[in-house]
């Protein structure tokens, strides 16, 4: 049997959730259980300890999914979001093949990884840092965390939107309650950029974001390759 991955689901305010390992979440938010290290504790534990305090939990085949008390997104929303884990034999869309981020954490990790080798605008890009030392990664707004917040050489900052697989063209109106919040604060007197970063772009996103100043679109792909690694090395002197 699969090891079920344990999985934090935090919904949006625009109808879309993004989900969190369980420890790295609870790491970001201790005060949720308090006294507990969730480096120590097992995910079972974890879980446990959380359904106590009322979350609930969806399960499937590879993952465990825990939702916070009051949350305003129910299971059936969840599972049509993330899917069932499960597929579908009768599926012959040849998208649905491809390769993907199976988490938007993955693909926000990997895009702040390799930050400094994407062009946008045609600018290199390196990540936000505020004067407190708080990085761009997840970073926290008024108005939701955004995804990555990066800056240029001339000052411009870049706010990412990023979605795991396909979008849909709700994510220009959260993009650009993020934007806002960037131009009204850390952002002023600067260009402000916005970044849609998917699997798949749609065609109603497509038209919706030709409208809306500053906003770029992107479709990521993913490639394997295996280096072949029999030689050994050269010992002699």
């Amino acid at each position: 049997m699969a090891v079920q991955k344990h999985l934090v689901v935090i919904p949006q305010d625009d109808g879309s959730i993004i989900v969190q390992p369980l420890k790295e979440w609870l790491r970001q938010n201790s005060d949720v259980l308090p006294g507990v290290d969730p480096t120590v504790a097992t995910s079972h534990q974890l879980r446990n300890m959380l359904r106590s305090r009322g979350w609930t939990m969806q399960e499937t085949p590879t993952e465990i999914r825990l939702i916070a008390p009051n949350s305003n997104v129910s299971s059936h929303k969840i599972s049509e979001i993330l899917g069932t884990a499960e597929t579908d034999p009768d599926s012959t869309n040849e998208e649905d093949n491809l390769p993907y981020f199976s988490l938007e954490y993955q693909l926000r990790d990997f895009i702040a990884s390799n930050l400094a080798t994407i062009t946008i605008n045609g600018r290199r890009l390196k990540l936000y840092v505020d004067q407190t030392g708080r990085d761009g990664i997840e970073f926290p707004t008024a108005v939701g965390p955004i995804d990555i917040v990066a800056t240029d050489e001339t000052g411009a900052i870049y706010v990412f939107e990023l979605k795991r697989a396909n979008t849909s063209d709700r994510a220009v109106g959260q993009l650009a309650r993020y934007m806002g919040w960037v131009r009204q604060t850390i952002g002023r007197d600067r260009d402000v950029f916005g970044v849609i970063v998917a699997k798949t772009i749609s065609e109603n996103l497509r038209y919706a974001a030709s409208v809306v100043p500053n906003v770029s679109l992107y479709e990521y792909d993913i490639s394997f390759r295996l280096n072949q690694a029999n030689t050994l090395p050269n010992l002699t002197r």
